[in-house]
């Protein structure tokens, strides 16, 4: 037992040092690494993959976390929980054939640069071919991986949310559907509100300035994380010491940097904020991806988009772009970042139509791995959901199947993720509003207080406790999606004045 604990520690800190290594060149590749390096560097990846699993797969690690595995009893209780993690990713991974993983990091390093391309050019067809290998490759996964419980997409659903399966999710969107589908559609018949102002040219060197501030609200520490400009803002960090975040300017989309850049920062936040214990464990990081995205909208709408974050900040806002808001309330802009309305675009999607979005992509996602679709029919497919569920022509496929990077990483599966996070996020609200007055703390000059509370009820626990079980530790209640049902009705009715 213990031989096996220095083998599998030793080890760990090894695979440690190759993580760290691939994490640093992923950022690099999605911020400013020349495109005319991508084969280059999509073959070091493929070498550095190798010698991971060199490492990973050698016959005296995998007896060993077998061993810890077995023994798991005997450990102390965050061990237990790191060698079951460990245990089950790594029998997984040991089902696919090495030369198969080598392979497809390579694909997807490369695929990253080309769905770029494709979508700043509005050029589908180049993106197709290396997606058309994605798809064939999880599903190649799928088949490895199936077991009498988990088969087909349930399989990659599981990955990001274990225990939540299309029976899950499937509940969870109809409770959606059957409640929220009449609401939003009575919603869209009002007078929509004014947010033209929105719109107007906006300069990107000022919008940089206020994202700044944005930083500094959120308490965001620069000696352990930066920012950057991407396609498609994203975080990633490893551990508690290197956070980074990017964000996307338009000059004629004020909204779009300030929100996306709360959002990135509510990753950034929780990540920043686990216990440091869990560094260089397999625990390090978030929960589950779906805790994960319940983090990040949870800044952006429920503290983002309330009426007291702006009463505070809003000046701040209108003195940066002085001429082009001089005229504009913060009582017209909280309504104007409140607005519903049906749109094509996901990440620019208000809070109450956005799980529409999500159902259009977690039907795709169905389509595709139950069936054998013609990659080149994915387009029409998308364009028809988004005008049965959001009613709208899709005018292009930048703004359709081209608009989100998730694919172009093998993403399959982690969609769902968000809504299912914006639901976690409004039955942690209902608990904080018992214990903190919420107007107060939002509208505070930095949002510490609620950092602590959220750091404490959720962040110190990093991946050792399941989304599950800190929802009953913190609400004393199972996930109970009626609560962001309820918290989206209450609140649109009160910014439409519905009775």
């Amino acid at each position: 037992m213990e031989k096996a604990l220095t083998i599998y520690k030793t080890t760990r800190d090894k695979l440690n040092a190759f993580n760290y290594a691939m994490y640093v060149i992923s950022w690099d590749s999605e911020t400013e690494a020349p495109v005319g390096c991508m084969e280059e560097r999509s073959k070091q990846i493929g070498n550095l993959v190798a010698m991971m699993l060199e490492v990973s797969h050698s016959k005296e690690y995998v007896e060993a976390v077998k061993t810890l595995y077995d023994n798991k009893n005997y450990l102390d209780s965050d061990l237990q929980v790191e060698i079951t993690k460990v245990w089950e990713e790594l029998e997984k991974e040991l089902k696919i054939p090495e030369k198969e993983l080598v392979e497809y990091e390579k694909l997807l390093a490369k695929a990253n640069s080309i769905w770029c391309e494709a979508k700043l050019t509005n050029n589908y067809a180049l993106f197709a071919p290396v997606l058309g290998e994605i798809i064939k490759w999880q599903k190649k996964y799928i088949h490895y991986l199936e077991t009498d419980r988990l088969k087909g997409y349930d399989v990659l659903l599981n990955d990001y949310e274990k225990g939540f399966t299309q029976k899950e999710y499937d509940a969870f969107f109809t409770a959606l559907k059957q409640d929220l589908v009449p609401f939003v559609k009575k919603i869209m018949t009002l007078k929509p509100i004014d947010d033209a102002f929105v719109y107007k040219t906006y300069d990107v060197d000022k919008q940089k300035q206020f994202a700044k501030y944005l930083m500094d609200v959120m308490c965001f520490d620069q000696n352990y994380g930066l920012t950057k400009e991407s396609e498609h803002p994203f975080t990633s960090g490893y551990g508690t010491t290197d956070v980074r975040v990017t964000c996307h300017y338009y000059e004629n989309i004020l909204t779009s940097s300030i929100f996306s850049m709360i959002h990135e920062l509510g990753h950034a936040t929780y990540e920043r904020q686990c216990d440091k214990k869990y560094d260089d464990t397999a625990l390090s990081g978030g929960s589950t991806m779906a805790m994960h995205e319940s983090q990040s909208r949870f800044y952006e709408n429920i503290v983002g988009r309330s009426q007291s974050f702006w009463n505070r900040h809003y000046p701040i806002l209108q003195k940066i772009f002085d001429k082009e808001l001089k005229d504009i309330t913060v009582d017209e802009f909280y309504h104007a970042v409140n607005k519903s309305e049906n749109s094509l675009i996901r990440t620019e999607a208000d809070e109450l139509t956005y799980p529409l979005h999500i159902m259009v992509r977690y039907d795709m996602e169905k389509a595709i791995m139950s069936s054998e679709i013609d990659i080149n029919e994915l387009p029409k497919l998308w364009n028809q959901l988004y005008k049965e569920y959001l009613g709208i022509d899709v005018p292009n496929d930048t703004k359709g199947i081209l608009q989100d990077v998730h694919w172009a990483g093998g993403s399959f599966g982690y969609f769902p993720t968000y809504a299912l996070g914006s639901a976690y996020g409004a039955q942690l609200f209902h608990q904080m509003k018992k214990e903190l007055d919420v107007d107060e703390v939002f509208g505070e000059e930095k949002l510490t207080k609620v950092n602590a509370w959220l750091k404490e009820k959720v962040h110190k626990y990093a991946g050792s406790k399941t989304s599950k079980e800190i929802l009953l530790m913190v609400t004393g209640e199972e996930f109970n999606p009626q609560y962001y049902i309820e918290y989206l009705k209450e609140k649109y009715s009160k910014i439409y004045n519905l009775k």
